[in-house]
């Protein structure tokens, strides 16, 4: 019958879901990660289903699924399990982490990758601070916060967050917090590349790929079991892998993983490009020392 076909389907993506779990990371090297725990609504147990998402970039800039599992977004447990997983398979601790504040992954990663540098997504903290406000000042905060992550550099950026301080403390302090509390972790993209900025600063790889499963799985009716949930979610994940595109700029992903310094978003190939030169004293042009 057409049941027992689609249950054999089923069962063929549930073997290469968790071949995807068991495989070797050791030569992969994931110098971003995108972070974040989807909700699917799972049909039979009537609850819904929490996956936990973590997608890659690739020293040669391009996306990947690192991994997918189930679990509890809040939960640092869920998340620490999986990291470990990754680590025992030999996954190196990425440069930098992009996630919602709200997930358990934080605790998780300072525990098992404690190198990996923080970033926390302006598109969860967008929605979190206009939670906290009143309709009518929507407009104007929403204006305010982009100024923040659209500005030009980290020094724009932290102008703009002055001017978000001035014109909504006084009424909303608490809706403030949400950044300035944050701010470290809001702001940290600005250390890398300027052509990543528009990658590093929300969960957009994320959001966008479950956009689609969403509607799917609502279209199916929703997968009958946790780990038919976890196998449709990968199998349409790896089908919208091979059109994802490579970061911009894709060179200089592995100029980050070597720990290259970028001011302003341009890479700082001479320690004299932060300070003003100075005039030079005898009248003859002085060489800046190249740095490799």
């Amino acid at each position: 019958s057409c049941h027992c076909a689609v249950s054999r389907v089923i069962a063929q993506w549930q073997d290469e879901a968790a071949a995807f779990g068991r495989r070797d990371l050791s030569g992969t090297d994931y110098v971003y990660l995108w972070v974040d725990g989807i909700h699917l609504k799972v049909r039979l147990e009537q609850t819904k289903l929490c996956l936990l998402v973590m997608i890659g970039v690739r020293a040669d800039g391009r996306k990947e699924l690192v991994a997918i599992t189930d679990g509890y977004r809040e939960s640092t447990e869920s998340w620490a399990d999986l990291l470990r997983d990754c680590k025992r398979r030999g996954m190196a601790a990425p440069v930098l982490a992009v996630g919602d504040g709200a997930l358990g992954f934080w605790k998780a990663v300072r525990e098992v990758f404690p190198a990996t540098r923080e970033q926390r997504c302006w598109f969860h903290k967008q929605a979190n601070v206009l939670a906290a406000l009143p309709k009518s000042a929507h407009p104007s905060a929403l204006a305010a916060i982009k100024d923040i992550y659209n500005a030009e550099d980290i020094d724009k950026a932290q102008v703009a967050v002055k001017a978000f301080e001035v014109d909504f403390g006084a009424k909303y302090p608490k809706a403030v917090a949400k950044i300035t509390d944050d701010l470290d972790t809001l702001l940290e993209f600005y250390k890398y590349p300027a052509e990543h900025w528009i990658h590093l600063r929300t969960t957009n790889p994320i959001e966008s790929t479950f956009a689609t499963v969403r509607l799917r799985t609502k279209v199916t009716k929703g997968p009958g079991s946790r780990a038919a949930g976890i196998a449709m979610a990968y199998k349409l994940i790896d089908a919208a892998q091979a059109r994802w595109r490579a970061v911009n700029a894709p060179h200089l992903v592995a100029l980050v993983r070597a720990g290259a310094v970028f001011h302003k978003g341009k890479l700082l190939e001479r320690p004299t490009d932060i300070t003003p030169p100075q005039p030079p004293s005898n009248g003859h042009e002085r060489t800046g020392t190249e740095v490799a």
